[in-house]
């Protein structure tokens, strides 16, 4: 037999690639890390895109998923320079009634924010509370007969129907918003199936471990990663991009953190007629369009919780948060769309210059849009922060196609790596045994293509690695 140069090849250095490559490394295999940029992390990484001093995140900001991954959290990631800095609040909702319900730590203080649904509240959300480290291992996951069969059971009932299903709940517009603000993070329609499952998700990590942001910005966490798989003995090559299987030194696992359009770009002849075509009829979702902006002050918001949240959801009451969601699934680009906004620099002052800040945000538009959405976010902003735009020093803005050219897994701007829909949850990105093993023996997809989904959380490239493990050592 050859001997192949490593153990292991992983191409892609996103939070799944990291992953995958850490679990491998961990089991003493020789593994390389290929990374087409200069600097690795894929949606882990940060910039001064509009001033000098001032540090923006690129893509991901906030971290509820990865201060709380079930691998993450298993590494010693604070040795290699990691700092979570967890905000009092995790997130904020205003609405224009004046009323502001809030996500945070106590589901006490969460449930008076919501007024007359209070007690319909903690009813929903303490046996969340209870059980979430048993309940996110199994949700991030692929399918799977759960360790814990009856919670499960329990959170599926609940979690699967839609988000306006779960909604009905309640009778104050405040809980409403609150569940619809945690589950337009599915980037689907709230009457789809599962996505009261995604707003269970984030109520429970924001009620656990909170909704922190990496000191210095996003990419402190990749740096982490690589910094604790350099001290495993792995190795790191950046900029080296491939555009073809041939380019790669040999292996006995080659694990590609990349999306099913990529895979039919590199691989070409590798992959049966069958996974082609399965390949080819992933689907992938909405797109966004996002704002980084240097300000001469803090975001100035009239309700005061807004002023103490790393996130705020703006997107008023479900109604119209739903309208707008359901629009753009539509192709529509909506007038009032939902913004999803980050506060790092009030938090983490290293962030901007002194008496300066930085805010961060994205909306949801369709799929491979290429409409300039600045003014309507800033309308957005400006209707729950009068004067917003005053503060403005300059602003740096990315469509879907430039979020695209940033990291080729965001096909049409879609940043998580396809849709999550019931119909393509467990099946990503096609129906096999093992959803990370390709067609081709020793190939294998570590991507947010697989389950459990898109996300910071490194869960697919960990369960990817395990299934190499078995597979092949």
């Amino acid at each position: 037999m050859v001997k192949s140069d490593f153990d292991a090849v992983v191409l892609g250095s996103g939070p799944n690639g990291l992953a995958a490559a850490i679990t491998l490394q961990q089991k003493g295999l020789s593994v390389l890390l290929i990374e087409g940029r200069k600097d690795i992390g894929g949606g882990l990484r940060s910039a001064e895109l509009t001033l000098p001093g001032f540090t923006h995140d690129i893509c991901s900001a906030i971290h509820p998923l990865g201060i709380d991954s079930p691998f993450f959290s298993t590494l010693p990631l604070q040795n290699h320079g990691l700092e979570w800095v967890l905000p009092p609040i995790a997130a904020a909702h205003p609405l224009d009634n004046g009323a502001t319900p809030v996500l945070v730590h106590s589901p006490e203080t969460t449930a008076r924010s919501v007024g007359a649904d209070e007690t319909a509240y903690l009813r929903l959300v303490t046996p969340l509370v209870k059980q979430r480290p048993q309940l996110l291992p199994e949700l991030l996951a692929p399918l799977h007969f759960p360790a814990h069969p009856g919670l499960m059971a329990r959170f599926g009932r609940t979690g699967l129907p839609s988000a306006a299903h779960l909604a009905k709940r309640f009778v104050t517009p405040e809980a409403k918003a609150l569940i619809a603000g945690m589950a337009a993070h599915a980037m689907q329609p709230l009457t789809n199936w599962t996505t009261a499952a995604v707003a269970l998700l984030f109520l429970m990590t924001g009620h656990g471990k909170g909704w922190p942001l990496a000191r210095h910005g996003s990419s402190s966490l990749a740096n982490a990663l690589a910094s604790y798989f350099t001290a495993l003995g792995g190795s790191i090559e950046t900029n080296t991009y491939i555009t073809h299987l041939s380019q790669l030194p040999s292996s006995r696992a080659l694990l590609l953190d990349l999306t099913p359009r990529q895979l039919l770009r590199l691989g070409g002849h590798r992959w049966s007629s069958l996974y082609q075509r399965q390949l080819e009829k992933y689907r992938y979702g909405m797109g966004v369009f996002k704002i980084d902006w240097a300000l001469d002050g803090p975001v100035p918001f009239t309700a005061a919780p807004c002023r103490e949240a790393g996130t705020v959801h703006i997107g008023n009451t479900f109604e119209e948060l739903a309208a707008s969601e359901a629009l753009t699934a539509k192709g529509g680009h909506p007038e009032k769309p939902f913004v999803l906004l980050a506060q790092q620099s009030l938090f983490d002052p290293s962030r901007a210059p002194q008496g300066k800040h930085t805010a961060w945000a994205y909306c949801h538009v369709p799929g491979g849009s290429q409409k300039d959405m600045t003014a309507v976010i800033e309308a957005q902003i400006e209707r729950y922060a009068p004067g917003f735009r005053q503060r403005i020093l300059a602003r740096h803005t990315m469509d879907t196609a430039q979020m695209e050219e940033y990291n080729p897994n965001y096909i049409g701007g879609d940043i998580n790596g396809g849709k999550m829909d019931l119909r393509q949850l467990f099946t990503r990105p096609a129906l096999r045994r093992s959803p990370y093993r390709t067609s081709a023996k020793g190939i294998y997809i570590c991507s947010s293509a697989t389950p459990p989904g898109g996300g910071v959380h490194g869960m697919c490239g960990h369960h990817a690695a395990r299934r190499v493990v078995k597979d092949l050592f």
